[in-house]
This record gives C-alpha cells, structure tokens and sequence, in this order.
C-alpha cells in the first residue's frame, strides 16, 4: 500500500510517500525549486517520492492533504461576518482552499495524465492533527502527551492531546485569531526581519539582550488559568483587519501584522537596515522568554492533566530550539521528542501517519531518529558531472578520504561536505554541511567573510559524537535533529568558541555510529581530542544544496577550500 502526503499551497510546501508503513522518501520542494519555503504545490517533491518508490501516480493507494478546508468552518464564517476581514485576505484565503480540494487535478496536469487515472483516495487531514503525527507516531513512546504549536493551520494556532498505541485523542485547541506564532513572527517583523521564516534571527539575537520587557508584554499575549493563553489583540492587525498572504512565484509572503497601537506602547519599528541598537536586542531577548513561558505554561497543564512523562511537540514553535533546551527543567516531563521537520514541511509525514496509524489502524512503523529521506547520487554520477565540465578532483578510498578531510580541517580549511541522502528537515545534519573546526576563535568571521555573508549575531553549531555529550554540555539528551540548546561546560567554552554562543550555550547534534559523518568526528577527535565539528547548512542564501551540480556551483561562487563529494575531493577552482 503506498500513501502520498502532500503539504500544499502553504509555506515549506513538501511530499512524502510510504509503502506499507515505511517511509520511503521525504523532502521539501524548496529543495527542488531553489526558492526558500516554497509555497505553492510540490510537484516536484511528488515527482522525487515517486521515483524513489519506483512507481507511477496511478500507482498511489492513497493521497492525504495535511489541510482540512471544512475544519472549524463555522468559526471561520462567524470571525469573518463579525470582524468584516478585508475583502483581499478573505479572497485570498477562499482561493487557497479552492486549490487544496482540487489536488487531483494538480496531480493529472503535473504528470500529463487524465484524472480518471488517478486512483488514490483523497484524505483531508487537519493541519495540527497533522502535526501531532508527525511527531508521535514516529516517536519512540507508547504514550505520550503531545503539542502542536505554530501561526496558524486551518484556523487554530495551537492543539494539545495525547498518544497511546496507535491513537491520538485531541483535548484543547487554540483558536484564531490566538496565536504565539503570530506574537513571535509580529515582532520578528518590528525588529525589522521581514522575510516569512525569520524567526530564527530574533532567537540567535536574543542573548545579546536582558529580557526587560517581559512586564510589557504581558499585556501582550496573556496566560489563562484554563492551561491555554490568548493574544491582546489591540497589538495586532489581522484579528479585525486581516492580513493578506501571497505565494507569488511559490515565495510565500505575509504583510506586517503588527498594529499601529504596538508602535504607540513600544516605539517605531525597526527599518530592515537601520542598526541593531541595545533596545532591540533587549526586546528580543523579553520576547523570546515570554514565548518560553507560555510553551511551559501550556505543558505544566498539559502534565498535569495527563500524568505522562513523555511528550511529543510539533509545529513551526517547536523549531524554537533555545526553549526546547529548557523544558525538561521546566516542566516535569522527563522524555522529550521533535521530529526533523516539525515545521510545516513535516506535515506531509504528518498527514500520511494519521490516516496509517489513525484511520486505518495499523500498528506504528520503528522511532524516526534518521532524517536521510532525501536525494542521493552515486560517486559515478559525481564523476560525470566534474568530468563534463572539466573540473579537477581527486577520488579517495573511504578511509583516505577521512584523513585528507580532516587533515584539511585542522589546517584550517572550510569544506563543503556532501554525502548520502539529503536531509528532510531545516537543519543539515552532516549530509548537506559545511564544516569547520570548532577550536577556531575566527571561524565565524571566517565564515560569514567566506560564504554565509549573513549576521553577525547568529550561532554556528556544534556536531559531536554522542558517547561525548555529558563530558562538553551541562545537560545529556540525545538530540539528532539539532532541535534542542543546551549550556556548554564552561570549561569547554574556551576548547570549542566557534560553536560557543554569546550566553555560552550550542544547538548540539548528537551523532551516533554507523555513519561517515561520525567516522569524520570520530577521525577529527582521533587527531585533535575534540570530538565535536562546526556544522552549518550547506548553502549561501538559498535553499540547502540538493545535488552535486548545486553544491558545486555554491563552491565555485565563494571562498571554500574544499568541496567534498561522496568520496570525489575538489580543491581547485579553475575549470
């Protein structure tokens, strides 16, 4: 039986397919179209899922869709009337829905088949739901309490329940217009970031800063004593106004939703260039410890409620990886687990878990602790390719190749590391990476003079092998996905300052055995005594590099010194 889950027509659209429980491929379109969290329908994601299962379309069982147009419809009805949302969002959004439900028709025109000829079942799965499944039905827990936590997905922002076997039951949601998504990405954009997805930058500036606002904010995004929360929504647009969202091109982006009323109580916003002054970085940091307090107060409640101690978190909040470093300290749940892609992208898996475990009652596939679901090439097809376009390389045996790699590290070089199956997910876990040795005090300067020309504020992170944890951070967990910041030992902060942050914690991945990425460590920590690499996404202002070609066009268009693919070395830039 094969089940094809699409994420489509929302950001970091994505495709999976399963056969019999397994999944077989997984990935991002945006990997594909080179556009960052591509929005729009991922036929080229389908397209690399079906050829890695070996089959047609019209091969498909089932089809499930992590969006569920007639989910809370009378609440969106009643918002609607009610506020009076603009005209535009309001067609924007019917619009959406209209391309969600006619996904065969995608499907018959991306392949050049007819319609009849597409069997598959079409299931709408919630969005949330979506996301609880993702994360639970791949965890290793027969039980768990579970959160989905983002923006918005078919008007709720927030969903909590619980797992057992191969069952999910819902307890609370959070409905629209509330939403601790929308209270980040809001004043993401005041601090002048104002690209769909750049969160991420208020989290690596928020330790430069004292949370002094967080008194301020609490008139902002307020706590209820029922375990849930909701928004002030005097701060925001999109409650009365709506906020239109465009997929233009597949790039998704959204308008500021911050109200003018937010600038009265907190000042003018910050334009994309002006400087970054302490107000900002301190707002940051009030902002990231009130989004801390509100994912502990929905669990402390969700504990309680459900006595378990294990619990599964999803959503685009779950990516917030400096407070999932805390929750074990500040909740009494003691096991912890968040998929890969716990962004919308894994919704896809989502989706098609539900209908396996949920709806079709079959029981759970194996814990996902490995996101190598994507591309793959053969030193054959590397060759080729170098080959064709007259590009020196030096082919190595698997053992020559650890010690010319590693060689290169400790000399200094930054080395871009292309090996296996690509990663699903917003983290390159050591098959998309560029690498660097993590004792250099200039590697981040180095870096960003050389390829990622991106802020300066922003964390590089640390890969070590997982045997090595309890002896460099302050807390031990096993954390493959980079999902989680730990305090580094302070005595280590001197030993590995290239992956140290300003407040002397790492965005660590744990590597375990029986991949070359830990055989790389591994060799690295053989020659120096640090068992620990700095790993960044391999990519310069775009998405992670899916094939050969793409990776070699980013080492040719920057300063790397080394570009490794599968065992194929480059080091000359001259064609």
């Amino acid at each position: 039986m094969y089940i094809l889950g699409i994420n489509a027509y929302h950001g970091d659209s994505s495709a999976c397919i399963l056969k019999d429980g397994e999944i077989i491929a997984a990935s991002e379109e945006e990997r594909f179209r080179r556009v960052k969290h591509w929005a729009g329908f991922p036929s080229e994601a389908i397209s690399f899922c079906l050829n890695e299962a070996g089959i047609n379309i019209d091969e498909v069982d089932y089809i499930t869709i992590s969006r569920d147009p007639s989910a809370n419809i009378h609440k969106k009805i009643i918002h609607s009337v009610k506020n009076l949302v603009n005209i535009k969002a309001l067609k924007d959004r019917l619009a959406n829905s209209k391309k969600v439900v006619s996904v065969k028709g995608e499907l018959a025109k991306a392949f050049n088949i007819s319609e009849e000829n597409i069997k598959a079942k079409i299931i709408n799965v919630e969005h949330h739901r979506s996301h609880l499944a993702s994360a639970f039905f791949a965890s290793p827990f027969k039980e768990s309490a579970l959160l989905s936590i983002d923006g918005f997905g078919d008007f709720t922002s927030t969903m909590t329940g619980v797992g057992k076997n191969n069952k999910i039951e819902v307890f609370d949601t959070v409905i629209y217009p509330h939403s601790i998504g929308i209270f980040y990405t809001s004043f993401t954009q005041y601090l002048g970031f104002p690209h769909y997805g750049d969160e991420y930058k208020v989290m690596g500036l928020a330790p430069y800063g004292e949370p002094k606002y967080t008194d301020q904010l609490r008139d902002v995004i307020i706590l209820k004593d029922n375990g849930l929360f909701e928004l002030n929504t005097k701060y925001f647009k999109h409650a009365k106004e709506g906020v239109s969202m465009s997929w233009e091109n597949g790039i998704p982006a959204i308008e500021p939703i911050f109200s003018d009323y937010m600038i009265e109580k907190f000042g003018p916003s910050r334009k994309k260039d002006e400087e970054l002054t302490q107000y900002h970085k301190d707002l940051a940091a009030s902002v990231q410890r009130i989004t801390e307090e509100v994912i502990f107060h929905l669990l402390n409640h969700l504990y309680q409620k459900t006595k378990i101690e294990n619990i599964c978190i999803a959503g685009g909040v779950a990516q917030n990886s400096v407070a999932n470093g805390k929750i074990l300290q500040n909740t009494p749940f003691k096991n912890i687990y968040i998929p890969s892609a716990g962004h919308d992208a894994g919704t896809a898996v989502g989706s098609a878990l539900w209908l396996y475990n949920q709806m079709l009652n079959n029981e759970r596939i194996s814990p996902v602790y490995n996101a190598y679901t994507g591309s793959k090439f053969t030193n054959e097809e590397i060759e080729n390719i170098l080959q064709k376009q007259n590009i020196k390389y030096t082919r190595y045996s698997d053992e020559e190749l650890l010690d010319v790699v590693t060689d290169a590290l400790i000399n200094g070089a930054v080395v871009g590391w292309f090996q296996g199956r690509a990663e699903f997910g917003p983290r390159a876990l050591g098959h998309r990476s560029i690498l660097v040795d993590p004792r250099r005090t200039d590697a981040k300067d180095l870096l960003n003079t050389k390829i990622k020309r991106r802020e300066s504020f922003r964390p590089f992170a640390p890969s070590i092998l997982e045997e090595f944890v309890e002896e460099y951070f302050e807390i031990v967990d096993k954390v493959p996905f980079m999902e989680k910041v730990f305090p580094i030992k302070k005595e280590k902060h001197n030993i590995i300052p290239a992956v140290t942050h300003v407040d002397g914690t790492g965005r660590l991945q744990t590597v375990q055995p029986g991949d070359r990425y830990y055989d790389l460590i591994k060799k690295f920590y053989q020659k120096t005594g640090v068992p620990v690499l700095l790993n960044t996404s391999f990519n310069e202002n775009e998405p992670i590099v899916n094939t050969p070609q793409e990776a070699l066009d980013c080492y040719l268009r920057t300063q790397m010194d080394m570009l490794v693919l599968e065992n194929c070395v480059v080091t000359f830039r001259e064609k």
